[in-house]
């Protein structure tokens, strides 16, 4: 007999299935098709033909460089910071038990858990009432607040997977606390701490709306774009820049999806 779990699913759930796909990955489907259209300034279709022209008008556009160079800084210092912070307070929130513990948990992912919208007015105001002219490091503190929580998560899920025999093993042959972190926490933490940097670095690339409140003049490549869709010059321009930005973010989500898929082992469970 064959096991429920290879049971055929029902055709209308196949059907609804389908359905949800279109529907979540056809506009994205829209956009790479307009990178190639030949028409300038509007959206029909079918598009009234195929050029590979943009591209090369894309390339030569030194405003599309630059908005991207700045989303590619912001991103990287960014999961920096969130690797370092957020690795800190899940090893103290997973490992040790203190007053509050909980409390400080709920605060560390809150940023994520708040519209983006507030957290980029209480930036803007925090900055304005200490006088911290807007520049590139108040994008980088502003994008830092959610891409800690991202590394968070990751990293205090996997703690807890990590047997505390482990670590008593460790330190009873002798090994510093520096020796235990090197050689036994972050072989069973790494993959997790790599899948929430690139979670991070996917996040900040294309934030928008803490960007907006704390960016001032600068314009990284979301803002770009949605500046560009205000007051369109060469439409597929936009569309060719979306699409790079499609597959940049679509890159670290894929591998943090197969870096974490296999983590739900307890390391040191069977010794």
């Amino acid at each position: 007999m064959r096991s429920d779990k290879f049971t055929s699913a029902p055709l209308g759930l196949k059907l609804a299935a389908a359905g949800g796909l279109l529907f979540l990955h056809l506009p994205l489907l829209l956009i790479f098709l307009y990178a190639f259209t030949t028409e300038e300034k509007s959206y029909q279709f079918p598009p009234p033909g195929l050029t590979l022209k943009w591209f090369a008008v894309t390339w030569e556009r030194a405003d599309v460089w630059q908005a991207l160079w700045l989303s590619v800084r912001v991103a990287s210092i960014s999961t920096m910071i969130a690797l370092v912070l957020g690795t800190l307070c899940a090893a103290a929130v997973s490992q040790t038990r203190f007053f509050g513990r909980e409390t400080i948990s709920l605060l560390v992912i809150l940023p994520i858990a708040l519209p983006g919208i507030i957290t980029g007015i209480a930036l803007r105001s925090a900055f304005s009432l200490a006088d911290i002219p807007f520049s590139f490091w108040t994008i980088v503190l502003g994008h830092a607040t959610f891409c800690i929580v991202v590394v968070y998560n990751n990293a205090v899920a996997r703690f807890r997977r990590v047997s505390g025999s482990l670590m008593e093993a460790s330190m009873d042959l002798g090994a510093n606390g520096f020796q235990t972190f090197r050689y036994i926490i972050l072989p069973n933490i790494g993959t997790a701490l790599l899948a929430g940097g690139m979670l991070a670095f996917a996040l900040s690339f294309d934030e928008v709306i803490v960007t907006t409140f704390t960016g001032g003049q600068q314009s990284t490549l979301p803002i770009w774009m949605l500046q560009e869709l205000i007051r369109p010059r060469q439409r597929p321009v936009t569309n060719v820049v979306a699409m790079v930005v499609v597959i940049v973010t679509f890159l670290p989500i894929l591998g943090a999806y197969y870096l974490t898929r296999d983590g739900d082992q307890i390391a040191g469970s069977g010794k």
